[in-house]
């Protein structure tokens, strides 16, 4: 079996060569659950460091938003990341 007939035998695999964990978090199966730890910890410091309060009672989607906002608004923008 060759690499690109890989993902036509795969569960969830897609034709595309995009990052799967780059999926909109509205789409996620698990996007309704409560946020998990490391993103309440790192959501707690992005909000400090751009001056705002955010609801503790957020689920894994809301969470994800709220930490791409705050990451472009704060310079910690996950994209420039090395």
């Amino acid at each position: 079996m060759s690499d690109t007939d890989h993902t036509d035998n795969v569960l969830g695999a897609t034709a595309s060569t995009d990052n799967p964990a780059a999926k909109d978090p509205s789409d996620w199966v698990t996007g309704d659950e409560p946020m998990t730890a490391p993103q309440r910890s790192y959501l707690d410091t992005l909000a400090r460091e751009a001056g705002e309060e955010i609801s503790a009672d957020l689920t894994k989607a809301e969470a994800s938003e709220h930490i791409e906002r705050l990451q472009a608004k704060t310079g910690r923008d996950s994209s420039t990341d090395a």
